[in-house]
C-alpha cells in the first residue's frame, strides 16, 4: 500500500476536527436550551457519535461508497462490498502512491454522517424520548443519510448529473434540516410555546460551541479536497470569509431590525455564513464567499421568524439556519461556480455556463429535501405509535434531564436548576436572617 504522507496527516487532522464539531454542536445546542434540557440536548449529540459510527462499520460506508453491480440500482443506493469495513484494511484510495489509507477516508467520511444526524436534534429540544431519539438515528441514517450521501458523493444519480456540493450543503444541511422540519411537526409544539419564555438559558455555552463549529469546519470544508493542494487553501479561505461576513451580517439585521446586535445573533451568523459556503467553499472565488456570506446571514436572520408565522416549533433553528442556509449555498452555485471539478458540471451564470447548473443546483436541494422531509415523516410517525417519540407533559414541565437521565446541568447548592429541591431536604435559614416567632 502506497500513500502520500501529507495527505493522509492532513486527512487524519481534519477528521478529528470535523469530529469535534458535533461536541461543538451540543454546546451550541445545549446553552440554546432552557436550563432543565442542557444535559438531554447534549446527550442526544453524543448519543448520535456512538449509534452512527456503529452502524457505519457495519453497513454505511458500504452502502454510500461501494457498487451494487446494478447501474439502475446503484443510481440510489451502494452495496455491500465493505461491510465491516474489512476490505478496506491495507488498501489506499489511490494506487499511485497520492492517496491516503481508505480507513482514514471512511473515517472522515463517518464524521460527516454523525454531525449530520446530531443536527437534526435541535428541533425538538426539550420534548423527545431519549430512547425513541437513539431508534430514530439509527433508522434515519440507514434510510435517508446513507442513500443521499451515494445519490450525491457515491456515484448515483445526482452525482452522474453534476451537482455540485463540496463539502455537504446538500447532503448534510439541507438533509438535516429537511428532517427537522418533519420530526418537528410530528413531535409538535413544545408546551407552553409562545406563551412562555423560552429563551437560550447560557449564551455563553452558545458562543463557545459556536467556535468550535467554526474552529472544526476548516477540517468540514478544506478536508473534503481530499488533498493538500490549492483547492483546499481556497476553501479553506473562502470558509473564513463567509463565516466572518454572515455574523456581521446577522447582527447588523438584528441592530436595524430590533435596536441590537445579539451575541445568539453573532453566534448563528456565523454558523449560517459556514452552511451557506460549505457546498461551494471549492468552487468559487473569494469574492463570491463574500457575497455568500452576506447573502446567508441577511435571508436566514428573517428565515428563523418563519417558525412563527407557519406555526411549526423547531426549538434551535435548524430550519431557518441549516434549511434555508444551505439552500443559499447549492443555488448560489448556479450563478457563481467558477471551478467545476468533473466533465459534467458546468461554470455558474455568472462566468458563461448558462443554466444547465442553475437547475441541476435547484434539483438537487428540491430532490434530497423532499425525499429526507417524506420518509424522516414517515419513520417518526412509526416509531411514534411503537413508543412513543414525546414525553409527558408533567415530564416535559419538571425538565427532561432529571426524569430521562436523573441529572440536572447545575448543581445549585441543593435547588436545582428546575427550582425543586434536592433531596436532601430544605436549604436551611442563614441565623443572620432568622426572626423570632
Amino acid at each position: 500500500m502506497k500513500i502520500d504522507s501529507g495527505t493522509t496527516a492532513w486527512m487524519l487532522t481534519a477528521t478529528a476536527l470535523v469530529l469535534l464539531m458535533t461536541p461543538g454542536l451540543a454546546f451550541f445546542y445545549g446553552g440554546m436550551t432552557r436550563a432543565k434540557s442542557v444535559l438531554n440536548m447534549m446527550m442526544m449529540s453524543f448519543a448520535s457519535i456512538i449509534t452512527v459510527t456503529t452502524v457505519w462499520v457495519l453497513y454505511g460506508h458500504s452502502l454510500t461508497f461501494t457498487d451494487n453491480g446494478s447501474e439502475l440500482v446503484n443510481k440510489f443506493v451502494g452495496g455491500f462490498n465493505a461491510l465491516g469495513l474489512q476490505s478496506l484494511v491495507d488498501t489506499a484510495t489511490k494506487d499511485d502512491g497520492t492517496g491516503m489509507p481508505s480507513l482514514v477516508f471512511s473515517a472522515f467520511q463517518l464524521t460527516f454522517a454523525i454531525i449530520t444526524v446530531a443536527l437534526i436534534s435541535g428541533a425538538i429540544a426539550d420534548r423527545a424520548k431519549f430512547g425513541a431519539w437513539v431508534l430514530f438515528t439509527v433508522v434515519w441514517a440507514t434510510i435517508v443519510y446513507f442513500p443521499v450521501a451515494h445519490w450525491v458523493w457515491g456515484n448515483g444519480w445526482l452525482f452522474n448529473l453534476g451537482i455540485e456540493d463540496f463539502a455537504g450543503g446538500t447532503v448534510v444541511h439541507i438533509n438535516a434540516g429537511a428532517a427537522a422540519l418533519a420530526l418537528a411537526l410530528v413531535i409538535g409544539k413544545r408546551s407552553g410555546w409562545r406563551k412562555e419564555p423560552m429563551r437560550p438559558h447560557n449564551l455563553t455555552l452558545v458562543l463557545l460551541g459556536a467556535g468550535l463549529l467554526w474552529f472544526g469546519w476548516f477540517g468540514f470544508n478544506a478536508g473534503s479536497e481530499l488533498a493538500v493542494d490549492g483547492t483546499a487553501g481556497l476553501a479553506f479561505m473562502n470558509t473564513q470569509i463567509a463565516a466572518a461576513v454572515a455574523a456581521g451580517a446577522w447582527i447588523l439585521v438584528e441592530k436595524i431590525r430590533d435596536g441590537h446586535a445579539t451575541s445568539l445573533g453573532v453566534a448563528s451568523g456565523a454558523i449560517a455564513g459556514l452552511v451557506a459556503i460549505t457546498p461551494a467553499c471549492g468552487f468559487v472565488d473569494p469574492w463570491a464567499a463574500l457575497v455568500i456570506g452576506l447573502l446567508a446571514g441577511s435571508i436566514c436572520a428573517f428565515a428563523v421568524g418563519l417558525k412563527y408565522r407557519l406555526g411549526y416549533d423547531d426549538s434551535l433553528d435548524v430550519v431557518g439556519v441549516h434549511l434555508v442556509g444551505g439552500v443559499v449555498g447549492a443555488v448560489s452555485l448556479g450563478f457563481l461556480a467558477a471551478y467545476p471539478f468533473l466533465d459534467q458540471q458546468s461554470k455558474g451564470l455568472f462566468y458563461g455556463g448558462g443554466l444547465k447548473q442553475l437547475g441541476l443546483q435547484i434539483l438537487g436541494p428540491v430532490a434530497v429535501g423532499a425525499y429526507s422531509f417524506i420518509v424522516t415523516w414517515i419513520i417518526a410517525k412509526i416509531i411514534d405509535k411503537v413508543m412513543g417519540f414525546r414525553i409527558g407533559a408533567e415530564e416535559e414541565i419538571t425538565g427532561v434531564d432529571i426524569t430521562s437521565h436523573a441529572e440536572t446541568g447545575y448543581d445549585l447548592g441543593t435547588i436545582h436548576s428546575s427550582g425543586v429541591a434536592a433531596v436532601n431536604g430544605p436549604v436551611p435559614t442563614p441565623a443572620s436572617k432568622k426572626v423570632d416567632a
